[in-house]
């Protein structure tokens, strides 16, 4: 009794050190949550609302969500070739809790822009790749071409005059398009948009002359009759645009293009937790309902290890940077 007595004489000490019992404690018991259940995981899209990527990403994240029994919040953070978003995720706590769900275009950056705010291989450890998604070469439906090789003519006859849209700098739909330019030997005008969205829009309004879109946005307006589909930049032709030729059928060898969409975490990463994702990622995308969806955008699983997927990373910005150099890309 006299003991409590005199611990109440110092109240401000008393409620100082009830304070951190309650902080300290609940931090341990908060910190001993094992992953993933402690808080939401985060996926930063660095595109906007309905791109290819923003879709994928949000295909498998509510049924990941339950397979790691916690929740799932998708965060789209467009801009500047998807480098924007990818920042945010480089910089952020390595605790499992921040994803980068991007495309191709991520190993295209560091070739295009010279002062990236990370750099791709030592900010960011890859997870898996999540599906290929083709892209088709889309004109307004009253556009007045014909096929590719007569947007090709009309190019080359007017050098300079025709305009191509793409969902940013350096995004998968840009790669597409100057891939095929290049090719091609045409000389065209390249015109950025924000975001896939964007770029539809202005295509079937005539305002460029054609977009390389990623199949699973472009779809739905091409079977309502207000795009119309030319050619797919893919080497194979896609089963849900099955009389729609590939560029290279089109009479432009060269010209194909794969669209991939993956996972990153931050590097410094915990193993254990990258495993589990790739884990957990893998499952789902094997479900037959979640195959069949994915196939019905257009797109084909592509799974693998991180260390594959590290690998393939690297691979790909090699061959990107021999592209940009060769097609004289720019920011602009």
């Amino acid at each position: 009794m006299r003991q409590l007595q005199s611990f109440l004489k110092y109240p401000i000490q008393c409620f100082t050190l009830i304070f951190a019992i309650s902080v300290f404690g609940a931090g341990t018991a908060y910190s001993q949550v094992p992953w993933p259940k402690a808080k939401t995981i985060k996926f930063i899209v660095p595109f906007t609302p309905g791109s290819g990527t923003d879709v994928i990403a949000r295909l498998i994240a509510n049924r990941l969500a339950e397979t790691l029994e916690t929740s799932i919040f998708v965060e789209n953070k467009p801009g500047a070739g998807g480098t924007i978003g990818a920042a945010i995720v480089a910089k952020s706590d390595p605790n499992g809790y921040t994803f980068l769900i991007t495309s191709s275009g991520h190993v295209v950056n560091p070739s295009l822009y010279s002062n990236l705010p990370y750099d791709t291989l030592k900010d960011f450890s890859g997870v898996t790749s999540l599906v290929e998604l083709p892209n088709v070469m889309v004109t307004a439906s009253d556009s007045g071409y014909t096929s590719v090789k007569d947007l090709i003519n009309k190019a080359q006859a007017a050098p300079g005059t025709k305009n191509y849209a793409s969902a940013g700098n350096g995004s998968a739909t840009h790669m597409n398009a100057e891939k095929f330019k290049l090719a091609a030997k045409i000389n065209a005008n390249h015109i950025p948009y924000k975001g896939t969205p964007d770029a539809i829009t202005d295509t079937i309004a005539g305002r460029v002359d054609w977009f390389f879109s990623p199949i699973v946005s472009a779809l739905p307006l091409i079977k309502d009759g207000k795009l119309q589909a030319l050619a797919v930049g893919t080497d194979k032709r896609s089963p849900v645009l099955p009389n729609v030729p590939t560029t290279n059928e089109a009479g432009v060898p060269n010209s194909s293009y794969v669209f991939w969409v993956g996972v990153f975490a931050p590097s410094k990463t915990p193993s254990k937790i990258i495993d589990r994702m790739n884990e957990g990622i893998i499952k789902i995308m094997k479900e037959p309902q979640i195959v069949a969806q994915i196939n019905k955008l257009g797109a084909e699983p592509i799974l693998m290890s991180p260390q594959k997927f590290d690998q393939m990373v690297r691979t790909e910005m090699e061959s990107s940077a021999i592209l940009v150099k060769e097609s004289k890309m720019s920011v602009n």
